[in-house]
């Protein structure tokens, strides 16, 4: 029923599978490796067709600075910033209020609530592109920093409240029983016993939802025009030129906004993993 342990099989298949692994590593890092490549050569390589050579000039400083000023990358990065912080914030915080109350309240329409936001994670983004936009033009959000974290928040909060109802679940509802008893009140019960019993699946889900809402272009490219709101990943196109592109610049414009969320996972990789092993085991 259960995958056999690697040092368990026969030693052809897990020669097999040593030998396999790297090559399926390299494939698959390949773009990321070319990106990377690309990033570092210089304008006059490009003009002469290397693209995959390995480059004769490192132009590392000049390309990157390159691409700070030729562009306003720096508002587009602050943008950014302004853009997913408070997302990523209030998205948790409702989403744990909300979990908390799916999972300990027993109340008429609970069972129909929360399929209500299982069902929400199932409905194709492109979908909605038209009914939001309208929306956010209606309401005077559209190319607004405001109307993009709005977006984020009520698109991400379903899909918060939904895990974090399934980590709160697992918990032993002995300990919501015994401080009720002891004459806490249902903030302190949030407070002083779910929230850091959680802070796993919290620190987890941060990392999940800073990564989607930093990366989105979808919605950004669909509901911002010009400068004013955009992030940095509709900031990454306006390196493009109008005639020609410099894949060089472009490359490094991408290594820039990709900072961000490689740099939150390695400071919070420990947290991420104890999150989505949190209840694995039992015991």
């Amino acid at each position: 029923m259960f995958p056999i342990p690697i040092d368990k099989w026969k030693p052809a298949p897990r020669r097999l599978y040593k030998l396999s692994l790297p090559v399926a590593l390299l494939i698959w890092l390949l773009p990321l490796i070319a990106v990377l490549v690309t990033s570092i050569r210089s304008t006059d390589e490009l003009s002469e067709g290397n693209y995959w050579g390995w480059p004769k000039h490192f132009a590392l400083i000049e390309n990157y600075r390159e691409a700070l000023t030729t562009s306003p990358m720096l508002h587009y990065f602050w943008n950014s910033v302004l853009i997913t912080v408070p997302s990523v914030a209030c998205a948790i915080a409702l989403a744990a209020m909300a979990g908390f109350a799916l999972a300990i309240y027993r109340f008429p329409g609970n069972s129909a609530l929360f399929a209500a936001f299982v069902a929400g994670n199932f409905v194709p983004i492109q979908v909605l592109m038209i009914p939001v936009r309208d929306l956010t033009l209606k309401l005077g959000l559209y190319n607004s920093v405001g109307g993009l974290i709005l977006f984020h928040l009520s698109f991400q909060t379903g899909f918060c409240a939904l895990f974090l109802r399934n980590f709160i679940k697992q918990l032993p509802f002995e300990l919501v029983e015994a401080a009720r008893i002891e004459g806490a009140n249902e903030w302190t019960v949030f407070f002083r016993i779910i929230l850091p019993l959680i802070r796993p699946a919290l620190a987890a889900l941060a990392i999940l939802v800073f990564t989607f809402v930093w990366n989105d272009y979808f919605w950004a490219l669909c509901l911002t025009q010009g400068d004013d709101a955009a992030p940095i990943t509709v900031g990454v196109a306006a390196l493009k030129g109008q005639w020609t592109t410099a894949w060089n610049l472009v490359s490094a414009g991408s290594i820039l906004a990709a900072l961000p969320s490689v740099a939150m996972f390695f400071a919070m990789q420990k947290h991420f993993v104890a999150g989505l092993t949190f209840g694995a085991t039992k015991g």
